[in-house]
């Protein structure tokens, strides 16, 4: 089975493993194109970017410029906490690097070579989520990662803070994230991803203005979608051919069935 994508929380590994079917994924190809549009989340979010493109579009522009039209947040010398210094965290810090921004991180790895190499510094994870002025999640949805942004988690980050999610949905407690922009306990978000996919059209939050809302498609790019077809493909092919997979995600399924 080859997952067109890096996630595999579509499909039962254990399971798989156990009828010795091979499940390979797609890592690396999209780490650049999805740290583009954690970015471009950001930017959008913190700017009202979307907003006032719908208030434009309406005929809402009816004044000439005014000093509080659409007042937003600038992204140059803010605080940028990353939740997973992985491939696509790594990305997003050089991207924020570039633009002045003091990124920290929090990962159950401590990257010590990245913080001498991309200037970051490492704090716990209750005290990234007060320090921040924007939480970009990147970490991988698992037993642990599941709802890790909640009613909690988003109390403590500042009501002058925006969550950006372009990992997974269940990541975040979507009831909580909505009840936390509904009542500006943060100031907004930008989401890609959701718990339930496609998002229901009868769903509150689609209603709120402090959020900006994509289709999960950050890795939705012409070349790297195309690149991760190549190499969806490839690992097929190695299978079929009786090579195992670079990007095999259950290794155990070589000793359950050798290729």
């Amino acid at each position: 089975m080859s997952n067109y994508a890096v996630g595999f929380n579509n499909i039962d590994i254990a399971d798989a493993t156990k009828r010795g079917v091979y499940v390979a994924n797609t890592p690396g190809i999209l780490t650049e194109t999805t740290a583009d549009c954690a970015f471009a989340l950001m930017m959008c979010i913190a700017r009202r970017i979307a907003e006032a493109d719908r208030h434009t579009r309406k005929g809402g522009w009816i004044h000439a410029w005014g000093p509080k039209m659409f007042l937003g947040s600038d992204i140059h010398g803010k605080t940028l906490g990353i939740l997973g210094m992985g491939r696509i965290g790594t990305a997003l810090t050089k991207r924020a690097r570039g633009f002045g921004m003091n990124v920290i991180y929090y990962d159950n790895i401590r990257r010590r070579d990245l913080e001498d190499e991309l200037g970051i510094k490492y704090y716990s994870f209750r005290v990234l989520l007060k320090k921040s002025d924007f939480v970009s999640i990147h970490v991988p949805l698992t037993d642990v990662t599941y709802h890790m942004i909640g009613e909690r988690e988003l109390s403590l980050m500042k009501k002058t803070a925006f969550l950006i999610n372009t990992a997974r949905g269940p990541i975040v407690a979507e009831e909580a994230l909505y009840h936390a922009l509904k009542n500006k306990l943060i100031a907004g978000a930008g989401i890609d991803v959701f718990e339930k996919e496609p998002i229901d059209k009868s769903n509150p939050i689609l209603k709120l203005d402090n959020i900006v809302i994509t289709p999960h498609i950050a890795s939705a790019s012409i070349d790297t979608r195309t690149n991760m077809a190549i190499l969806a493909a490839t690992n097929l092919i190695d299978v079929l051919e009786g090579r195992v997979p670079t990007n095999l995600v259950n290794s155990d399924v070589v000793n359950i069935r050798p290729l």
